[in-house]
């Protein structure tokens, strides 16, 4: 390696650790006791954003200021894959995240992110009761070093946003389509039958102004908050992911908490997912009607096609065992 190739890559991980060090300086400069710097991609306008100052306010109300909290909306500490690394180095940040991406750590949370696994978000609740969620919960921290608070934040059904009307899935043959970059997204996508194109969310926008892929698949208000209405011109209602999500943060950051402020953090965290989730089930619609006024055409499709062509992720993935234990409950 030349001594030019090796400052250029120790910029780049200097570039990639610099909010992390900063974000716990800051901590231990700026404040006495402890703080939690929170990264979400979305935009402060979406219902989770907003959902967080809620729990941001309430958390240091009722810890008088012991326990405060940050967010940093449309991923301004940097990329999902960046964040996560600074979390298990044990820097004092949490992150909004689906258990697609966990799975790198925790193989089983996998299936939490595969299509069609419930009917209705709600759903979600009795899985998170099972002692089997538990014990994946467990292993993710002593593997990771990741601690998911909670997994109860309804971000929105994901549809099919593309240039072309979508009506079958011999429609999203050759169709570039960016999805999160994870084994069940990716493998999902392409059982759907388009091209998997993993992008960073804050790329999409302009990947598809430029061209360089032909869709995205998203949630409507995740979609709207970026502006994609601009830049495409069909929704196919496939609703192939409830997408819910959790908080994760560092283990070892969280152990330092004391009880009482674990106890502060996570009952408040809890209760903003369900508000969070029940602002997004609400503004769906008129999500829909404001694109629809923007030109965007909607397409109702017959979802049992797409179920049908998904049904081979779970068995490549080994959540096939799994997913009759979680629905039950046991």
């Amino acid at each position: 390696m030349t001594n030019n190739n090796y400052l250029e890559e120790l910029k780049m991980k200097l570039a990639r650790l610099l909010p992390a060090i900063a974000l716990v300086v800051a901590s231990q400069t700026a404040h006495a006791a402890y703080q939690l710097n929170v990264s979400i991609a979305l935009s402060p306008q979406d219902p989770i954003a907003q959902a967080l100052q809620s729990a941001q306010q309430s958390i240091e109300e009722r810890s008088d200021g012991e326990l405060t909290i940050q967010i940093f909306p449309n991923s301004q500490l940097g990329s999902d894959e960046d964040v996560v690394e600074q979390i298990r180095s044990g820097a004092n940040i949490a992150i909004l995240i689906d258990a697609g991406r966990l799975s790198e750590y925790q193989p089983e949370l996998g299936i939490l992110s595969a299509p069609y696994l419930v009917e209705d978000p709600r759903d979600y609740a009795q899985i998170t009761a099972s002692p089997l969620y538990q014990e994946w919960v467990e292993g993710l921290a002593g593997v990771s070093g990741l601690r998911l608070l909670n997994y109860n934040w309804f971000q929105g059904s994901r549809q099919m946003l593309t240039q072309n009307e979508v009506k079958a899935p011999d429609d999203l043959n050759g169709v570039r389509v960016r999805t999160i970059n994870s084994p069940v997204w990716v493998k999902t996508i392409e059982a759907m039958g388009a091209t998997a194109t993993p992008l960073p969310w804050s790329e999409v926008y302009s990947a598809l102004q430029l061209g360089s892929i032909d869709g995205a698949e998203a949630q409507l208000t995740a979609a709207e908050g970026q502006n994609l209405h601009e830049v495409i011109t069909n929704v196919a209602l496939t609703n192939h992911i409830h997408l819910m999500t959790g908080i994760a943060t560092s283990d070892q950051w969280y152990q330092t908490l004391p009880e009482e402020l674990r106890t502060i953090l996570d009952e408040e965290l809890l209760k903003a997912g369900d508000a969070a989730s029940q602002a997004t089930m609400e503004a769906q619609a008129a999500v829909q009607e404001r694109m629809e006024a923007e030109g965007v055409t909607f397409t109702d499709v017959d979802i049992d096609l797409f179920r049908e062509r998904v049904g081979s992720v779970y068995e490549e993935l080994g959540y096939d065992q799994y997913r009759e234990q979680l629905l039950s409950g046991e």
